[in-house]
């Protein structure tokens, strides 16, 4: 037997034994987990779904949520906002999170296939509803929380009324609120068990310094502040004789109740008002595609500088009067879900460029300004640093004035634009036939083509348009009163394409350093001393 034969019987062995032991190995596991996976069953049973349930398709939903990163971001929003009220319960928390974020989403996204509908053949309106639809979702979401906060203030009715009752049978403020609290799974069971842990710690008052800043209403800081002070020093009696503590408790519920008939009245008033609001813009396009098809002299307006104007400023005036709305309406209590420890102005801040641009617009400490902006937010109790404000001022800024620029070129290059593309004809455009329109049309397009040859020159005269104008395939057989009236025609049009393009420049320049000025921006840090600023 060859070496090369012991070899090979040798590999053969070995991987009759691997097969051998791995099909013992998976028998012997079947065998040792079978017992196991029975249990593992029976435990099941009785947890197991047995139909659809909303309960599990949201949890799973809320998995899919965090993983998408724009929506993400408002998931993480709504979760800050919902942990304050679900004190503790994470499965509450990321129900009831998924509900109001799935539910936003099948609004806003049939209405974004609306939208995209519409307005498809108007980009910049297209746009802007697009944009638009991200104030929708917040104040969808905001309105879907502000349920959740107003069901629970009215729990806190019935809590506190079976807190007078329970103070009456223990006289002990503590008792009361731990028996009150163990008799339901309520929101507002979650923060009396909160408060009963504060009241029983090692160190109440700072736990309840605490609880201050997460507490989802004011009613349930004076709550937790007057049981406080009751267990510390003890009930005291009224002139009347009946207990001081059960005497604020009625304050407080009467405060509670006046509260809840404000936000249903505001919820009553507002009920269609945000809808009606947004209207406009919604079929602001197919009102302006209606009105072109029906009447053709109407496309003087809407293709002009003048209609896009209008446009804008039904667009701008319908945002301002929905955001209006939305404070108004807006009833939270509370609100304080932002990141206070490293937001993004923070994140920018670090960056060196962005720092050094940023201090340029700082008001140095010990001056006057600094010091009234410190007291302002010192009153105002924020958080926010004054390098934060700054960095939201100059990003709201350059977002503006980027805009701005963009909304005034597009202006000006929609009067060009018309220019090239309006039916150029004496006759009135209203009784205006197709070949009437297809022959004016052509003298449009005859026009686009001197047009294209001065435009840009300023210098531009009467007669190198009649030069061209007189030795053109298109005029010469043309009689001299023709080729007069040609040129002040093309004449016009040229002056109003060369003052758009200048005015373009002006309103550039003119918007650069007046938003500089206007934030005080130290321009001899920005230019060179021989540039002149003013």
């Amino acid at each position: 037997m060859s070496k090369n034969d012991i070899v090979m019987y040798v590999m053969g062995g070995t991987l009759f034994l691997l097969v051998a032991l791995i099909i013992a190995y998976v028998i012997i596991n079947k065998v040792m987990n079978k017992g196991e996976r029975k249990y593992i069953k029976q435990l099941r049973q009785g947890t197991k779904a047995s139909s659809f349930s909303f309960e599990i398709m949201y949890q799973k939903l809320y998995m899919i949520y965090l993983k998408v990163p724009g929506i993400k971001r408002y998931l993480v929003k709504l979760r800050r906002r919902l942990e304050i009220i679900n004190i503790q319960d994470e499965y509450q928390t990321r129900r009831q999170a998924s509900s109001i974020l799935t539910k936003a989403l099948v609004v806003i996204i049939p209405l974004t296939l609306v939208i995209i509908l519409m307005a498809r053949t108007n980009f910049l309106i297209l746009s802007i509803l697009l944009i638009f639809e991200i104030f929708m979702i917040e104040t969808i979401m905001d309105g879907m929380v502000s349920k959740v906060d107003n069901k629970l203030l009215k729990q806190q009715i019935e809590f506190f009324s079976e807190i007078r009752h329970a103070y009456h049978e223990y006289n002990m403020v503590e008792e009361a609120i731990y028996q009150v609290s163990q008799n339901d799974e309520l929101e507002v069971s979650r923060q009396g068990e909160r408060i009963y842990e504060i009241l029983i710690s090692d160190d109440p008052e700072e736990e309840l310094e605490k609880y201050y800043d997460i507490a989802p209403n004011s009613y349930l800081k004076e709550f937790a502040g007057i049981s406080y002070l009751t267990r510390e020093f003890g009930d005291r009696k009224t002139e009347s004789g009946a207990s001081l503590y059960l005497k604020n408790l009625n304050n407080i519920t009467e405060e509670m109740q006046i509260e809840i008939l404000k936000r249903d009245k505001l919820d009553y008033v507002f009920q269609s008002l945000s809808v009606i609001a947004i209207l406009p813009i919604l079929f602001i396009e197919t009102l302006k595609n209606w009105s072109l098809s029906n009447f053709s002299f109407t496309s003087s307006f809407y293709n002009g500088k003048l209609g896009f104007i209008v446009q804008i400023a039904i667009v701008a005036l319908t945002f301002i009067c929905y955001l209006l709305i939305r404070k108004v309406k807006d009833t939270t209590s509370n609100n304080n879900v932002k990141n206070t420890q490293n937001p993004w102005q923070e994140k920018l801040y670090r960056i060196p460029p962005i720092k050094k641009f940023v201090n340029l617009f700082l008001p140095k400490k010990g001056t006057k300004e600094y010091k009234k902006l410190t007291d302002l937010l010192k009153d105002a109790a924020s958080k926010d640093k004054i390098e934060w404000i700054y960095v939201t001022k100059l990003v709201l800024t350059i977002l503006v004035f980027v805009l701005s620029i963009f909304l005034m070129y597009r202006i000006h290059l929609v009067s060009i634009d018309y220019v090239y593309t309006s039916p150029t004809a004496d006759y009135d455009l209203i009784s205006m036939s197709e070949k009437q329109e297809k022959e004016a049309m052509e003298l449009t397009n005859q026009d686009n083509i001197f047009l294209d040859m001065f435009k840009g020159k300023t210098n531009t005269t009467k007669k190198d348009i009649e030069l061209k104008v007189k030795y053109s395939t298109y005029y010469r057989e043309a009689t001299e009163e023709e080729i007069a009236t040609a040129v002040d025609r093309i004449y016009t049009k040229l002056q109003t394409i060369n003052s758009e393009y200048l005015q373009w420049f002006e309103v550039l320049f003119a918007m650069v350093f007046a938003t500089a000025r206007l934030h005080g921006a130290n321009l001899d840090a920005l230019f060179p001393k021989n540039v002149k600023t003013t």
